[in-house]
């Protein structure tokens, strides 16, 4: 049996997508691509042995229309199916139904999505796996009076959070009680709206916390591989902005048992493929718990293929054709890697600012990868997310990694779109980010002193 799938449908768009038929375009591996027509321009589309266009009533529809795209990979010849990131990519009816059809999924077993995919389910899991995790195991508040009791129980503050939830959306942090009793109730009202799920539960908010994630690949006989960690703490909005590998500044200590509870995660849901799993530590005490488990590819997976020297979407494949890793597969840490992802948005508020690019000019050179699903002449619109580009620098050590990072913002050139390059450009001169001495508040420290140094320009422009 051959190592790969002969054909492979990409059940994905833009830079992803793109990513995944490069590798397969390695490896030998006939590709189909998916598109809405408002993405026909877009570079993977071209790039694919076939291309196959979507119609659903919105572009987002179209990638999220199951049954379409797994109707075009049978009719189309297509022995596997990849989801990327995003989109299918944790929806365990779409795996089930591609496996059913006789497809490889490229991914974890639907069971394991299905309980990483619930914050509860998944906290109840690892917890009986020995993992740390915040508030009571497998615990979901029904009531605010339920909610004030388990913050009584753990203590103030605490963050709210969705059980079905993601990215972000409905989490909130609560002081005191008439703070979390509010807070449960808009939680649920938009957990329901979002998810179709209203379940939501407390846990301890962490204030100075740092966002570290271990990389994991699982095969059929139970081997569950580590690729290290990344720190992911500096974020907007909850969601990440710039990663590094491995985490600045992090005791040994800490990072064996970020690694041995990641592992132990994995294996407490027979976990087969790629996967991540998040925790959150304290940066005071150095503790750390359980966040969340992505079983799937993750966007700053670059990173860590810098840093281990695989190629994480090749091994993605094998695990689904053969149950393991490649017979090559020989990963070995060494140096260290930062991913900055260019968005399409306002640099100071964060908003998506959607345009067509009329100049893309990639930064280059060495220890320099840029993945991106867009070139000059194409467009950024609005009804995706507002990744542009990552743009990852490597370097033996970390002080030459920064470096590479600063030179390859200041060459990258983007006209006719505004993003958050300058941003990123002062978060990485920041004192905190460069002594790797950071946490997930520093994007809004950043914001704070840019406005209080604005203020400060304006009085003295009025008394000039």
């Amino acid at each position: 049996m051959s190592e790969f799938p002969d054909c492979l449908l990409v059940a994905n768009r833009g830079e992803i997508a793109r990513r995944i038929i490069r590798t397969a375009k390695r490896l030998g591996v006939r590709t189909i691509a998916v598109y809405d027509p408002v993405d026909a321009k877009l570079p993977f589309v071209a790039e694919a042995d076939e291309a196959v266009a979507l119609s659903g009533e919105t572009p987002v529809k179209s990638y999220l229309d199951g049954d379409a795209i797994l109707k075009i990979a049978v009719e189309h010849g297509a022995a596997a199916v990849h989801p990327g990131y995003g989109f299918l990519a944790e929806n365990a009816d779409f795996a089930r139904s591609v496996t059913e059809a006789g497809l490889k999924w490229v991914g974890p077993s639907t069971e394991a999505i299905v309980k990483m995919g619930d914050k509860v389910e998944s906290r109840r899991a690892v917890a009986e796996a020995g993992v740390p995790i915040s508030g009571d195991a497998g615990a979901a508040q029904s009531s605010p009076a339920e909610a004030v009791a388990e913050a009584h129980r753990i203590g103030y503050p605490v963050m709210v959070k969705a059980s079905a939830g993601g990215g972000g959306i409905g989490m909130a942090v609560a002081h005191d009680d008439d703070d979390l009793r509010t807070a449960f109730e808009n939680t649920r009202s938009m957990a329901a709206r979002s998810f179709g799920n209203d379940r939501v539960f407390v846990e301890r908010f962490i204030a100075a916390a740092r966002h570290v994630e271990v990389q994991i690949l699982g095969c059929e006989d139970g081997t569950i591989v580590e690729l290290g960690e990344r720190d992911c703490s500096t974020q907007r909005r909850h969601q990440k902005v710039i990663e590094e590998s491995p985490a600045p500044n992090l005791n040994p200590e800490t990072r064996d048992k970020l690694i041995e509870s990641a592992i132990a995660a994995a294996k407490s849901v027979n976990y087969v493929n790629a996967g991540t799993v998040e925790f959150l530590v304290d940066t005071t005490t150095g503790d750390f718990v359980f966040l969340e488990m992505n079983t799937r590819i993750q966007v700053e997976h670059p990173i860590t293929e810098l840093t281990h020297g695989v190629d994480i979407v090749e091994q993605q494949l094998a695990i689904a054709t053969t149950g393991t890793t490649t017979p090559d597969f020989a990963p070995k840490q060494n140096g260290h890697a930062i991913e900055l992802r260019i968005c399409a948005e306002d640099p100071k508020r964060f908003y998506p600012r959607p345009g067509p690019i009329l100049i893309y000019t990639e930064p280059s050179g060495e220890g320099i990868r840029v993945d991106s699903g867009f070139t000059a002449g194409t467009e950024v619109t609005q009804h995706f997310d507002s990744l542009v580009a990552k743009v990852c620098a490597f370097g033996p050590d970390r002080e030459t990694a920064l470096e590479r990072a600063k030179g390859a913002l200041a060459e990258l050139e983007i006209e006719g779109l505004t993003t958050n390059a300058p941003f990123l450009e002062v978060l990485l001169e920041t004192e905190e980010f460069g002594s790797g001495q950071y946490d997930t508040g520093l994007v809004e420290a950043t914001q704070a002193e840019q406005k209080r140094l604005a203020k400060l320009a304006k009085q003295a422009q009025r008394s000039a």
